[in-house]
C-alpha cells in the first residue's frame, strides 16, 4: 500500500473534512505518531479505541499526525515534519522512535510503546517516577525470552542451537542479547546472534542462520514493518520462527509469545490523554504489560513440516488456520 493510501485510510471514518470538522469543537488536540513503516493495523485500531474512550475523537476534538519514515535514517525528518505541525504530544511507537524522541523532541512530552528497557537506556531514572518529558510503556520483560524458547522446544524435540535476529545499530540490541543469552543457558541451549542492519541484509541474515534449529526474532518495529519478508524467508530456510507480537504470525510467521500490542496502544491513549489534560509525563509511571499472548499458525507449521504436540495446541490463545 502506498504511504498516500495508507494515510487516507488512518484519516478517520467521518466524510467530513478532518480539520473543518474539529474546528468546531472548539480546541483541537494534535498528536503526533512517530514510527518506522506503516503500523500493523491492530496497533492503529488499539490506539483509535482508547482515543475514543477517554472522549478524543478525530474530526472533532483530535487530529493524528502521522510522522512515518520508510527506513531508521529518515525518522529525524519525519520528527522534525511533526515538530513544524506544532504536535501537542509525540507518540513514539518502536525502539528507534524513542530513542530519538529523547534527545530531540525538545519540550514536546512523549508517551512510547517499545521493547526498550528505559532505565537500562538512561530515557528515564525509574519506572515509578520517570522524571522529565518522557514516559509510556515498555514492552521489556526478562522472562519474555526464556517462555518462547521453551515453546520452540516443545514444538521442535532436542532443539540445540537458536538464531537470534537483531539490528546492529539499535542501542537497545546488547541488552536483548544479554536477555536472550541467559535464557537460552537456562534452557541448555546455545544462541546464535545474527544481525542486520536494515532489510538489504536478510538474505544474508537467514543464510548466516541456516543451521540453527529455530530462529528468535527480537521486538522491532523494522522487523514489523518488513514481516511479510521475514515470514517468506524463514518458510523459504525451513526455519521456524518465534516472534514478539501477534501480528508477525498474522503475516506468516510460525508463532508468537508476548504482549496484546492492540492493548498496549490502547493505553498509551490513556497516558496520552492525562498529557493533554495537565498531568506531567514525569508524573506518569513508565507502564509494563499485563497481557500476554501465545499464538500459533498451523499453517506454516505444516508448510515447514512441523507436527504441533497437542500440549501446544490446547496452549495457544489463537490458532491461525
Amino acid at each position: 500500500m502506498k504511504r498516500r493510501d495508507f494515510l487516507a485510510l488512518l484519516g478517520g471514518a467521518t466524510g467530513w473534512p478532518l480539520r473543518a470538522h474539529a474546528q468546531q469543537a472548539g480546541k483541537i488536540y494534535r498528536i503526533g505518531f512517530l514510527r518506522v513503516g506503516q503500523p500493523p493495523k491492530s496497533f492503529v485500531e488499539g490506539f483509535r479505541r482508547g482515543l475514543r474512550e477517554q472522549g478524543l475523537i478525530e474530526g472533532r476534538n483530535v487530529v493524528i499526525e502521522w510522522g512515518l519514515a520508510s527506513k531508521v535514517a529518515q525518522l529525524p525528518d519525519a520528527l522534525a515534519e511533526l515538530i513544524r505541525l506544532k504536535v501537542d504530544v509525540l507518540l513514539a511507537s518502536g525502539t528507534s522512535s524513542v530513542l530519538l524522541t529523547r534527545h530531540a523532541a525538545g519540550t514536546i512530552p512523549v508517551v512510547f510503546v517499545a521493547a526498550v528497557d528505559p532505565v537500562a537506556i538512561g530515557l528515564v531514572p525509574g519506572l515509578a517516577r520517570p522524571g522529565g518529558t518522557v514516559t509510556g510503556i515498555t514492552t521489556v520483560a526478562e522472562e519474555l525470552n526464556g517462555k518462547r524458547l521453551q515453546l520452540l522446544q516443545q514444538l521442535i524435540p532436542n532443539l540445540s542451537t537458536v538464531a537470534f535476529l537483531v539490528r546492529t545499530d539499535s542501542p537497545a540490541t546488547a541488552e536483548h542479547t544479554n536477555l536472550a543469552e541467559s535464557a537460552a543457558r537456562t534452557l541448555g541451549m546455545r544462541l546464535r546472534v545474527v544481525s542486520v542492519r536494515d532489510q538489504s541484509e536478510f538474505e544474508g541474515a537467514f543464510s548466516a542462520a541456516k543451521g540453527a534449529g529455530a530462529l528468535l526474532v527480537v521486538d522491532d518495529s523494522v522487523f514489523t514493518a518488513q514481516r511479510i519478508r521475514i515470514a517468506e524467508l524463514a518458510l523459504k530456510n525451513q526455519l521456524p520462527t518465534m516472534y514478539g507480537h501477534r501480528d508477525m504470525v498474522v503475516a506468516g510467521g510460525l508463532m508468537t509469545y508476548g504482549p496484546d500490542y492492540a492493548d498496549l496502544y490502547r493505553h498509551a491513549a490513556d497516558q496520552l490523554h492525562k498529557i493533554l489534560k495537565g498531568t506531567k509525563p514525569s508524573d506518569l509511571p513508565v507502564e509494563q504489560p499485563t497481557k500476554f499472548e501465545f499464538i500459533l499458525n498451523l499453517k506454516t507449521a505444516k508448510a515447514l513440516g512441523l507436527t504441533v504436540p497437542p500440549t501446544l495446541l490446547t496452549r495457544a490463545d489463537e490458532v491461525i488456520e
